[in-house]
C-alpha cells in the first residue's frame, strides 16, 4: 500500500499541538509565513541530533526567508527540552517549536506513517514546505540513516519562492543568482516584456526553441 498523507497542491491540516514554545494551531502558527515540517524518529539518536544542530544554526537563514519551521518527533517537549540542554543546543529552543508526541493521529494527517500501523510515526525523516497559502509545496522522504541536506532544503525554499511569484522555473542544479528558465505558457513577446534583462534561447538539435533563459528577476 502507499503511504498515507498529503500530495503536492493539499492543503495542511489545521491540527494543535504541544510544543517547546506552548500550544499551536497549525494554521494560526504559519499566519503568511512558509513553514517547514520536518521529523526525526525519536530524541537522543546521534542522525538527529546533527540535524537539530544544523536547523538551529540555519535558524536566521530561514528567517531571512520568513520560513518557520517546525521539529516532529514522538517523544514529549520535556525530552525535546532534555535533549536540547544535554547537547548544548539552546537555540533550538528558541528557533525550533518541536512538535510533541502524543499527537499520532495528527502526525498521520500529513503523511508521517507507514501503512500498517497508520496512527503511529514510522522510522523515517521527511520534510515537508507549506507555502503561507497552508498548501503542500515540496516533500522529501528520507531514511533515518541518512541525515537531511539543510543546504539543499534552503535551496529548495528559493526556488519554491522565486517561482511562486515570478512565471520562471529553475533548470538542473540551480543555485540563487543563477539564470532562470521562462515558463513554456508565456509568449514570446510578453517573455520580453517581463524579463527586461533579457530572454536568451539555448540551441537544441532539434532546432526546437523551448529552453529559454533570463537573469534571475
Amino acid at each position: 500500500a502507499a503511504m498515507p498523507g498529503l500530495l503536492l497542491g493539499d492543503e495542511a491540516p489545521n491540527f494543535e499541538a504541544e510544543t517547546t514554545q506552548g500550544r499551536i494551531r497549525f494554521h494560526d502558527f504559519l499566519g503568511d509565513s512558509w513553514g517547514i515540517l520536518f521529523s526525526h524518529p525519536r530524541d537522543f539518536t546521534p542522525v538527529c541530533t546533527t540535524e537539530l544542530g544544523r536547523a538551529a544554526k540555519l535558524a536566521s537563514e530561514f528567517s531571512k526567508r520568513n520560513v518557520k519551521m517546525i521539529a516532529l518527533s514522538i517523544d514529549s517537549v520535556q525530552d525535546h527540552l532534555s535533549w536540547s540542554k544535554v547537547r548544548g543546543m539552546g537555540r533550538c529552543k528558541e528557533s525550533l517549536h518541536c512538535w510533541a508526541a502524543g499527537l499520532r493521529r495528527s502526525s498521520g494527517a500529513v503523511g508521517q506513517t507507514s501503512s500498517a500501523e497508520p496512527l503511529t510515526l514510522s522510522p523515517c525523516a521527511q520534510v515537508f514546505v507549506f507555502g503561507p497559502d497552508k498548501k503542500l509545496k515540496l516533500s522529501i522522504l528520507y531514511p533515518a540513516t541518512t541525515g537531511r541536506n539543510f543546504d539543499e532544503i534552503l535551496r529548495v525554499v528559493d526556488s519554491l519562492q522565486l517561482t511562486a511569484y515570478k512565471k520562471v522555473a529553475t533548470p538542473v542544479d540551480w543555485k540563487p543568482g543563477d539564470s532562470v528558465m521562462v515558463v513554456p505558457t508565456l509568449p514570446d513577446e510578453e517573455a520580453k516584456k517581463l524579463f527586461p534583462k533579457g530572454v536568451f534561447t539555448k540551441d537544441l538539435p532539434s532546432g526546437k526553441k523551448y529552453l529559454r533563459y533570463t537573469p534571475q528577476p
